[in-house]
């Protein structure tokens, strides 16, 4: 019989062997000769989620800061590439944008849009492409956007005529609430023909949606607890807020099918109805993408437009000086009318760098939508897996010193002097994305945005309550994917004398 001991000498050989071959064959594998973006260390399981903390887009900052403006994190069992400059900006969304032109499978924007029927989350191919195609020839052309004038000066005069009334009796004005209802109704006429703004569950149906985009469950990158999918209740709570949009949607949809109709008031329903019947054979589109594209309208158009215009309001009035350029302005090319027209607006430079700079400081979605890589590649020299998830932190890039001077100042006068814009042409200002998977509505949304802004600094001057100096009126942020100022914002507007 072998003896004990000659087994166990055997044993740990044989071990000793297996573990230094093991070791040889990774050292001489292809993998190993990868060079790897920088990763901060990680735990198991977790990753680097725990890292993120409750505002990722600055966590991811402070991280690249240390680790490189290329990074590679593991959210759970998830590798995600995190680009923070504008050069690695650049290559994954210029240079080698058709391969990080894909979209991650997210669980909650996919079951809340129709399995991701939509444009903003759905898949690269050729689905997306046509109907990226559609809403960007025949929803958000210049002329479309142009065609939709009246409905922008009435409705911004309406706000006007709201905030009138209630600074009347020398209340403070609760501004979030009014921008929030001006987006909301600009939206519903342009899209669904009027107004649901007044309907008490459609604005809650509106917020509870926008809220559960923000929400990112565990159990999505650490399969392992989907279990806590019984308890943590956010699937019920998509079902309830998806049924109760398909209900209204489908409602909306009937009613635009028996209509009479003016070819000079057309809606998005309507268009898309059109659109429906022409291209029956070569495209088909059925409702559910219909009902997909609305609520990419109103998830975009409502919530990131508001915000962009909040932020821009809130900075006016933590810098005196400036919101008095910027009225100056307004109030001398308006001159003697009593109202602001929209061909205005191209004699206002300072309102539109006021706007540039606000959304420098303040991008809606700082981290963008995720994008995935659909086959291995090399960004800035480092080796990306295919099947990456790519998270480009844009709020970053706006405040990379290396970019821009003073990057923590509010200066609009910087664009002045520059010809940055937010575009997608200039990747050290990307707050809506660029190449393929850019948002589609900037024109939409800016159009909105420039004339709110316009007519709220030539009607009112504003202040804070109960005597607040307006320097100290705090910036803090908001959790989900669109980042809002934290509470409402409350100031005193007096109606400027003429």
């Amino acid at each position: 019989m072998i003896s004990l001991s000659h087994f166990l000498v055997v044993l740990l050989s044989t071990s000793l062997f297996l573990f230094f071959l093991h070791k040889w064959r990774h050292s001489h594998s292809p993998e190993s000769r990868k060079r790897l973006p920088p990763s901060p260390p990680k735990l198991p399981l977790l990753g680097n989620l725990h890292q993120l903390g409750s505002s990722p887009h600055r966590s991811l900052q402070s991280l690249s800061r240390r680790h490189g403006p290329l990074m590679l994190l593991h959210f759970g069992k998830v590798p995600v590439l995190i680009a923070s400059s504008a050069e690695a900006a650049r290559e994954i969304m210029k240079t080698q944008d058709l391969i990080f032109s894909n979209r991650p499978e997210l669980s909650i924007p996919g079951r809340l849009f129709y399995d991701s029927r939509d444009v903003a989350f759905c898949p690269y191919g050729e689905y997306w492409r046509q109907i990226r195609s559609m809403c960007v020839l025949h929803l958000l052309s210049n002329k479309r956007v142009q065609s939709y004038r009246r409905v922008r000066e009435e409705e911004t005069s309406l706000m006007v005529e709201k905030i009138e009334r209630l600074g009347a009796s020398s209340t403070p004005v609760n501004l979030t609430d009014i921008l929030t209802t001006l987006t909301n109704d600009v939206i519903c006429r342009v899209a669904l023909g009027k107004k649901y703004g007044l309907r008490s569950d459609f604005k809650e149906m509106l917020t509870e949606m926008l809220v559960l985009l923000g929400v990112v469950p565990l159990w999505e990158y650490i399969p392992w607890l989907s279990w806590t999918r019984r308890f943590d209740g956010v699937d019920e709570r998509i079902a309830r807020v998806a049924k109760a949009f398909d209900e209204f949607l489908e409602m909306v949809i009937q009613e635009h099918r028996v209509r009479e109709r003016r070819d000079d008031e057309l809606d998005l329903v309507d268009i898309l109805l059109d659109v429906q019947r022409e291209n029956a054979s070569r495209f088909p589109v059925e409702d559910d993408t219909i009902k997909a594209v609305i609520l990419d309208m109103f998830a975009a158009g409502t919530d990131t437009t508001f915000t962009a215009l909040e932020w821009a309001i809130v900075e006016l009035i933590r810098n005196p000086a400036t919101i008095k350029t910027l009225q100056n302005e307004v109030r001398e090319v308006v001159g003697s009318k009593d109202e602001i027209d929209e061909k205005d607006l191209e004699k206002m430079p300072y309102l539109k760098a006021v706007l540039k700079e606000s959304l420098r400081l303040h991008s809606p979605i700082p981290l963008l939508v995720p994008r995935e890589l659909t086959q291995a590649t090399k960004v800035l020299g480092y080796d990306v897996a295919s099947g990456t998830r790519v998270i480009i932190n844009a709020w970053a890039i706006s405040r990379d010193p290396s970019l821009w001077k003073k990057p923590e100042e509010f200066c609009p006068e910087r664009f002045l002097e520059t010809s940055i814009d937010f575009r997608g042409m200039h990747f050290e200002l990307i707050p809506f994305g660029a190449g393929r998977r850019g948002c589609p509505g900037v024109t939409f949304a800016m159009a909105v945005d420039e004339l709110a802004l316009a007519k709220l600094v030539h009607k009112f001057d504003f202040g804070l309550p109960n005597g607040a100096k307006m320097e100290e009126l705090h910036v803090s942020e908001s959790n989900g994917i669109t980042i809002h100022r934290k509470g409402p914002l409350l100031v005193v507007a007096t109606p400027h004398a003429f």
